[in-house]
Order: C-alpha cells, then structure tokens, then sequence
C-alpha cells in the first residue's frame, strides 16, 4: 500500500494525453476528449500512414447515433463523408439450420404490460393460434424487411449505420483537429518507462523526437504496444468459447440498392458478412482456422461475393478475448488493444465508445488507483455481456451437418449464459441487468431465431380472454403497419438526406 501511496502522490495533474494509434479508436477518442475536455488539455495523436488498420468495423449499433449527438456531429455530414447508409437489424441467415432466416432487429417489439413482458402476451395467444410471426409487431423489423426508412418524430424508430470505416476515421480527425487536436505523423520506436514509477513517460519515435504524457491512450490494435507490449498487461483468452479466429475482408462495387440491414450467413466453419454502402459493399468471412484451412475459406469466400472487386481480399488473424485489465497505471487500452470479440454483432466500436464514456466520467485531476479499479470494472462487465450474447448465436444452433457446427452446439458455454438461456426455456423471462448493451428485446429476439420456443409464460397473459388477446396483438400490429406505410424506401431516403460522392477508384 505504501508503494501504491507514493506512486500516487507522486503523479501530477492530467494535463498531456497522448493517443497512440490512429484509426476508428484513436480519433473516436480523439474527438470526444476534445470536444468535452479539449480546453483544459494538450492532446495529441500518433499515427503513421504506413502501418494499416483493421476495416472491419463498419456495420454499427444505435449507440454510435447517441455519441454523435452528445458530441454534437451533423449526421447529414458524417452520412455523407462515410458513404452511410442506414442499419435496423442484422438478419441471420443458416444459423438455427441451413436455410432459416431471422433478423434481430433494434428497438421494441410489441407493447409491455407492467406486469409482464409483450413476449408472454404473444406466447399465449401463439397457443391459441391468434399470433403472426413475433417479428410482425416490431417496426424495425418490418421496416428493415420492406426496405424502408425515415427519421420519425420522438426517436418513433431506432437505428444505426453502416459506413466506411476509413471515410469515418477521416471524418473524426477533421472534427478533432477543429477542437485542437495535434496529429503527429510517425512510428513508434519505443515506449519508456519511467524507472521510479514504473508508468509510462513518453513515447520514443523513428525519426528521433519524443511524445511525453501525463496518460496515454493506446489504439495501437492488436499490436497492443503500450499496455501489452511495454507495460506487459497480460491477455484473457476467450478461443474456447468463441472459435473464429481468421478473416478475409473485400470491397466490391454494389449491384443493388443498399438494403438497411447486415446480413450475417453462416457458412461452413464461420459466417461471411455483407455490409451495404451507398456505392459499394464490405464483404468477409470469419472462420475458425482449426475447421477451415486459409485456401479453403478464401476459395468460400471469393465465390459467393456479388460484385467487382474493389481490391484483392485482405487476410486477418486475431485472438478473441480480453486484456487483464484496459486500464493500468498511466495507460488506457481502448479497441483492439484491449479486447475483442469478433464483428457478428457489431459491437467493437460500441466497446470502444464505452470505454471512451466511463473514461470521460472518471477523467483524473490526478491518476489514482480507486479510478482505475472502477473503470475496469465497467469495462470488465460490459465485455462479458458481449462476449456471453455473441457466443449464444453459435451454441444455441440446430446445425450439425460440419464438424464445427458440431462443436459450437455441444461447447461448454458461460455459466451466466446458461442461466439467461434456461431462465428465458422455462419460464419466458429474462435476466436483464440496467445498463446493459443487449436490452430483454434482444435476447428474445435470437433466442425464438434460434429455435429458444419457452415451455411457460407468465400468468397476467392468462387474464385475457381470446378476443381481448386478438384484439391488444391485432392493434399492434395495425399501428405497425400504418406507420411503415408511411416510410419511403431506404435508397430514396439517403439519396434526399445524406447523399455520399461515388469514390474514386484507384488507378
């Protein structure tokens, strides 16, 4: 304890933050640490134009809309800049069994009563014969199926984007730099630790000049060069859980409109995503290297694409799971550097901008070590609630027609995943935390999509008779309609509210 006092009172005020890592991570962090707290603060950011980033995030979740807001972002501008289109849902394709389909959708479904969810409700009228298809009383499922969108008044819809992950990164450095942010242009050499300490002290680059700090942030990937790197933060490794652990990512020119959605299709020891943009279309495949070799998955991926090849595919590794802890001594590890998943939710810039958030709220006068245990602990919860809903999509499949299928339905899952999933089989109910990313809607919605049918529902549905139970879905689903019958069609919305310049193709 002692030492730990000292090392305290010996830091000074958080006056210097250097940012270590370009990229989505280090210019979302860039632009919210200017934005609230750029006038008390020197801020300066890292990068070189030589070393590569990871385009893989470029699908997204409704709380990127809210960060933009908080921030004070044109969406008309930010839209435009990243080739944006709008995202209601992801719809799985072959992962309850070879060609199902659902889509996991944002916002509400139906109508709760105080005493019990709208899914009990709609399990007892499916009983009686009286339900549609759960999907048909959720505007953002239905919307996202037609192919419709528009902004409705009082936040009427949830949504989020697909966008180019680079066209976005150059989006946040022009609105950072507006703020006083410094980009410098280099490579790391090294990063020096101050002996007495044991903090960082600076960061050494290739061509001789040196970055002090106060704090440092390291987006550096999955290179991780300050927390792992220098400071030696030991990494979680979540690979028995969460097999994929190869990539081929590929632009391709679009042949379609641009539908509002992401499509997830599990393939044969993975899945591939498309992701559609104004003017073209992110394509991968996520595999597991131990059930698909490299020629294989290329070969899978390569022919299902639509389209022209923008570039040749780019080939990934990584390892899923978490650093020890994101945030150690005077460094704070945000985006690959700290943890990862995979993409099939869409949930590491949703990561990086929580961890952004709870750096915000405990921003240090001074480093102390009560700051640095509760922000690991946030960021610890958060990255488990993720890692437990994405590992759910594969253990919970009826597929076993591979051997990685095979594997992923009788793995041994989380125990806090096991209790939502038997919660939700025997009763209905969900286990739902305040707070939490994935809201009681979501976990209901994969759960019915992978075949999750509860064998009880709570008895306040009982208390309706079927006229009152058709009559309370039937409304619903009414009001449902009438208001998708009112949204133009996506292609038409963008062209009129955020329309993007088609790209220039390389020589």
């Amino acid at each position: 304890m002692e030492a730990t006092a000292s090392t305290q009172a010996g830091r000074g005020p958080v006056r210097r933050v250097v940012i270590a890592g370009g990229g989505t991570a280090g210019w979302m962090a860039a632009a919210a640490l200017s934005r609230t707290l750029g006038k008390g603060l020197d801020i300066r950011l890292v990068e070189s134009e030589q070393i590569g980033t990871v385009g893989v995030g470029e699908a997204t979740i409704p709380t990127l809309v809210t960060f933009h807001r908080l921030l004070g972002i044109s969406e008309q501008a930010f839209m435009a800049a990243a080739q944006g289109t709008i995202k209601l849902g992801i719809a799985f394709e072959n992962w309850r069994a070879r060609n199902h389909r659902y889509i996991h959708s944002f916002g509400t479904t139906g109508k709760d009563h105080w005493s019990a969810g709208f899914q009990h409700f709609w399990l007892r009228a499916r009983e009686r014969g009286l339900a549609d298809g759960y999907e048909a009383y959720c505007l953002e499922s239905r919307a996202a199926e037609e192919e419709r969108f528009a902004h409705l008044p009082r936040n009427g819809v949830n949504y989020a984007y697909h966008m180019d992950a680079a066209g976005y990164a150059r989006f946040l450095r022009g609105f950072a730099e507006s703020y006083g942010v410094k980009r410098i242009e280099g490579k790391i050499a090294r990063v020096r630790i101050d002996p007495d300490s044991g903090d960082i002290a600076s960061l050494a680059l290739e061509d001789g000049s040196e970055l002090e700090g106060d704090l440092f942030i390291d987006c550096t990937g999955f290179r991780a060069l300050l927390i792992g790197q220098a400071l030696r933060v030991g990494f979680e490794d979540w690979s028995h859980w969460l097999f994929n652990d190869s990539a081929f990512a590929a632009q391709t020119a679009a042949v379609r409109p641009p539908v509002p959605y992401t499509r997830a299709i599990a393939g044969e020891a993975g899945w591939q995503w498309r992701i559609p943009l104004q003017h073209r279309v992110g394509n991968g495949i996520v595999y597991s290297s131990q059930y698909m070799d490299q020629d294989r998955a290329l070969e899978a991926f390569t022919s299902s694409i639509e389209g022209e090849l923008i570039a040749k595919p780019w080939h990934l590794r990584f390892r899923p799971g978490r650093r020890l802890k994101c945030w150690h001594r005077n460094c704070v590890a945000l985006g690959l550097a700290g943890s990862f998943i995979e993409p099939l939710e869409s949930t590491t810039i949703h990561l990086i901008q929580r961890g952004i958030m709870h750096l915000l709220r405990c921003f240090p006068a001074v480093i102390v070590q009560e700051d640095i245990d509760a922000y690991n602990r946030q960021v610890d919860a958060e990255v488990e609630h993720v890692r437990d809903f994405v590992v759910m999509h594969f253990n919970l499949t009826e597929r076993r027609d591979t051997p990685y299928w095979e594997a992923c339905r009788l793995m041994e899952i989380p125990p806090s995943l096991r209790q939502r999933i038997e919660l939700f089989r025997e009763t209905g109910k969900v286990f739902h935390v305040p707070g939490e990313l994935f809201g009681e809607n979501s976990w209901i919605q994969v759960m019915l999509g992978q075949g999750v049918m509860p064998r009880r529902h709570h008895p306040a549905a009982d208390l309706m008779d079927d006229e009152e139970l058709a009559r309370f879905l039937g409304d619903i689903r009414s009001r449902v309609e009438h208001t998708l019958g009112q949204l133009p069609a996506h292609q038409a919305y963008l062209q009129s509210y955020c329309p993007a310049p088609a790209p220039s193709r390389p020589a």
